[in-house]
């Protein structure tokens, strides 16, 4: 017998959609784009030469329409893999949850989730501009530890070796590394910059930048930077892709993160001026997908 979820744990508003999301199953395309920004999904939405869906809440703003004859979905996320772990079980209930018998689906729809993003470097060879794809994300935000099959998802290897590393502060959330999908990377990024990029649970501190507050460790990302697992290093900081690739791998999703660098760490340089370069990006990606 299917698992009834009650009305507690699978919240729904009075016309039947999910909480936050305010979405339908049939509002859902196969391929998702997720941005961080609101505006950034009308960006979005703006290459559609129809839309389909609009739905907005808070910071959750979603259409859905086509591209090239493509159905497609852009969602905005808000900042911090706290709006990812809304987001993405959200996506999933509605596709993968009978919504009005509140049970499982026996039939899982398999959604495609691609964060188009900002970052800032790690490495001095990565310049501002560039677009970097994340073929492993590192979760420092610890989200994906609340969930019993983590460490099935989890290079444990890598995460070993990363925390002896660093002697990693046991105050701090225990990090994860989760592969992203090779199947979306080779399809849309195959001509960018790859690497391993970390989504930090903020902005400030937790990516060593220092205003008024002093950091527990004021070499950590020097130690980052100079962090090498098999002949690959860190590339970048970000703060949604960890979650997104962990959940998106335990429900049988697929996903990846593409960021282009505004950022420049190593040479403490940043270009605000970055959303021509984001528009191109967007589009590059509707055109592979």
């Amino acid at each position: 017998m299917a698992t009834f979820i009650p009305d507690s744990e699978l919240i729904l508003n009075s016309d039947g959609s999910v909480f936050h999301l305010h979405l339908h199953p049939e509002d859902i395309a196969d391929y998702v784009i997720l941005v961080g920004d609101p505006d950034r999904a009308a960006l979005v939405a703006g290459f559609f030469s129809k839309i389909e869906t609009k739905a907005k809440n808070r910071e959750f703003r979603t259409f859905t329409g086509l591209y090239n004859g493509q159905r497609v979905t852009v969602t905005s996320t808000g900042i911090g893999t706290d709006n990812i772990d809304i987001v993405v079980n959200e996506l999933d209930a509605a596709v993968n949850i009978d919504l009005k018998t509140r049970t499982i689906k026996e039939q899982k729809r398999r959604l495609n989730l691609i964060r188009i993003g900002t970052s800032g470097a790690l490495q001095a060879n990565i310049p501002v501009g560039t677009p970097v794809v994340s073929e492993m994300a590192i979760g420092f935000d610890g989200m994906l530890n609340y969930y019993r099959d983590r460490s099935m998802v989890s290079n444990l290897a890598i995460e070993s070796a990363f925390k002896q590393y660093m002697n990693w502060n046991p105050l701090l959330a225990s990090p994860y590394f989760v592969k992203c999908s090779g199947n979306l990377i080779d399809r849309i990024g195959y001509d960018m910059r790859r690497g391993m990029t970390i989504s930090a649970p903020g902005f400030y501190g937790p990516q060593g930048r220092v205003l008024r507050l002093p950091l527990q460790d004021t070499n950590i990302n020097d130690k980052i930077t100079a962090f090498e697992y098999e002949g690959k290093k860190i590339t970048n900081y970000e703060m949604e892709g960890s979650a997104i690739a962990g959940l998106s791998l335990l429900m049988g999703h697929r996903a990846m993160t593409v960021c282009c660098v505004i950022a420049q760490r190593k040479a403490e340089a940043a270009n605000t001026d970055y959303k021509p370069r984001i528009k191109e990006l967007i589009q590059t990606v509707l055109n592979r997908i």
